[in-house]
């Protein structure tokens, strides 16, 4: 199996890169030019594409309805720490020109890295160690509602999925090909998971959008918009029991939190391709693409190989490698005002869902609450969402190289681990993905979860 894309063989003995910006200079971080966005970075026309093999051609699919409606929470403002923005030798085209690839020939077949179907069946929620008698082995999750607790809203509870639904991924790797802050290992990442979800997990390329900065296809370029566009993509008509997959490796950052909601008084971002013109995308922002939408029960798996990525999806429970909560002292979450927020969200009322959490934040404000408590009041959510990321907050992920090919330490490791071991579960996971970088690389794996987790169950995809 070969790709048709380019960018795979460029400096793979490098330890040293991060997934981080540099320091600023230069005058980045500057707000968005005035008048909106650049022409020539806007969302070109026609179908986004999918995929039907690695070689990332588009057959004209599309992806789906549009966005929400509504202002997602200060999700277009600049950091004043922005990597160097790609600065191409021509201008992106809306008409189908698209970036330049780089210079050089295509990866060989043999710099790819194939996995295989695996050795027997992959465990999932009926079948698995457990089930067949081994009590030792992690338990599937459970099939019934489980209360939030802690003083939660009678009523108000999640779900855990048995990804027996519907399959769909989205993929983002950028290079930065032409900047001083290029990467070399992202879209081996993006390249190398997604034939690890088909070849062992059963996905379909025809249910994936791969967005990397090695294509000609303007809408498969991982422009900020492109991007918000898969994000809506993937949640689009989920299902409980639905089986979601998002990984993203690039730069990642920090800005001003200006809602509360985080501890060190910083949100997280990524940096599109197209930053410098048309933002970064925060944390806040992310969430309410892809987790606000979800319907209790349905999966969503979120990898972020990018530095400073610990709470970059906010999720409010996250968890230790003891397997417990790394902040345990829990207030009161999804208080009535939560509920009827996701309620005016499920029937379209999205002015109803603004005033809701609204409420909520001014009603935990003004009682001096912590940005945890915060976080658990707004952000909590009945689908089963799990985020596994390459660094804490305050940490950078390495570009690094592994098996003589540039790599993400993250994506590198976690498809290690679940090569070694397919029955984890999500302590061991975080355990064994510490380990794995443990001696080679300072960043620390983070694991943390939409609603409270059974560090114990069974890890599925």
């Amino acid at each position: 199996m070969s790709y048709n894309g380019y960018g795979n063989n460029y400096g793979y003995n490098n330890q040293g890169n991060s997934y981080g910006p540099p320091p600023p200079g230069g005058g980045w971080g500057g707000p968005p030019p005035p008048g909106g966005p650049r022409s020539n970075y806007g969302p070109p026309g026609g179908p986004p594409p999918m995929h039907t093999r690695p070689g990332y051609e588009s057959n004209g699919s599309s992806y789906g309805n549009p966005p929400p409606s509504g202002n997602p929470p200060h999700g277009g403002h600049m950091s004043s720490y922005n990597p160097e923005p790609y600065a191409p030798s021509q201008a992106y085209q809306g008409g189908g020109q698209g970036y330049p690839p780089p210079t050089g020939p295509p990866p060989h077949p043999e710099q790819l890295h194939h996995f295989g179907p695996p050795s027997g069946q992959l465990p999932n929620a009926y079948n698995n160690s457990y089930n067949e008698g081994n009590y030792r082995a992690p338990p599937p999750p459970p099939t019934q509602a489980q209360a939030f607790g802690h003083g939660a809203t009678q009523g108000y509870n999640y779900q855990y999925s048995n990804c027996q639904g519907r399959k769909r991924a989205l993929f983002i790797g950028i290079n930065y090909f032409g900047s001083s802050s290029a990467l070399k290992g992202c879209i081996n990442d993006v390249r190398n998971l997604s034939s690890f979800l088909v070849e062992r997990y059963g996905f379909k390329w025809e249910d994936m959008v791969i967005l990397t900065d090695d294509q000609s296809n303007p809408r498969s370029v991982p422009t900020r918009q492109n991007i918000i566009n898969a994000m809506q993509w993937l949640v689009a008509g989920a299902q409980p029991n639905d089986n979601l997959f998002f990984h993203y490796s690039g730069h990642g950052g920090q800005t001003e939190d200006l809602d509360g909601d985080e501890d060190d008084g910083f949100d997280e971002v990524i940096y599109p391709l197209d930053f410098k013109q048309n933002g970064h995308i925060v944390d806040d922002e992310i969430h309410f693409r892809m987790v606000m939408p979800l319907p209790a029960g349905c999966r969503l798996t979120a990898i972020f190989d990018s530095c400073h990525s610990g709470s970059v999806l906010d999720l409010p429970y996250l968890y230790s490698t003891n397997g417990t909560l790394k902040e345990p002292n829990l207030a009161k979450e999804a208080g009535q005002g939560l509920l009827s927020a996701g309620m005016s969200y499920l029937r379209g009322d999205i002015g109803g869902m603004v005033s809701g959490v609204s409420s909520i934040f001014k009603n935990v404000t003004g009682s001096n609450s912590s940005a945890t408590e915060i976080s658990r009041r707004t952000k909590t959510s009945p689908a089963d969402v799990i985020q596994l990321s390459g660094c804490k907050d305050n940490q950078t992920s390495a570009d690094a190289s592994e098996g003589g090919q540039a790599t993400g330490a993250m994506s590198w490791a976690f498809r290690e681990v679940m090569m070694k071991n397919s029955q984890q579960s999500y302590l061991s996971l975080l355990q064994c993905l510490r380990e794995e970088l443990n001696g080679k690389y300072q960043q620390k794996p983070q694991l943390s979860c939409s609603h409270p987790l059974d560090m114990n169950l069974l890890f599925i995809i």
